[in-house]
């Protein structure tokens, strides 16, 4: 999109209609493909959620945050704090532990 402004209605159909789906889906796969495409990068956050096998919401509510923070921690915006790095680190030594908590 060109810019981080909304576009009124008639802009974004404008636009919808300049593109060409089917060439960016193909150029896409071609990237994948050859190695070409964007690395997706997993945060140590997302890595230790998607180890424990809990939803966003779930892992969140575990750790005592909002799900927003946790996306931000997970997106690289934001980083934990102390005491929430903590948490983490437990629950990737310790998944058995929020399965605990989680089953209560």
């Amino acid at each position: 999109m060109p810019s981080k402004k909304p576009m009124s209605d008639k802009e974004l159909v404008a636009w919808e209609s300049s593109r060409d789906i089917a060439a960016e889906l193909e150029q896409s796969i071609n990237e994948m493909l050859t190695g070409q495409g964007k690395a997706i990068v997993i945060t140590p956050v997302a890595e230790v959620r998607l180890q424990t096998g809990l939803s966003q919401s779930l892992f969140a509510k575990l750790l005592g945050v909002s799900v927003r923070t946790l996306q931000e921690w997970e997106q690289g915006r934001r980083k934990p704090s102390g005491a929430a790095q903590t948490l983490i680190t437990i629950a990737q030594l310790h998944p058995e532990i929020l399965a605990e908590l989680a089953a209560t």
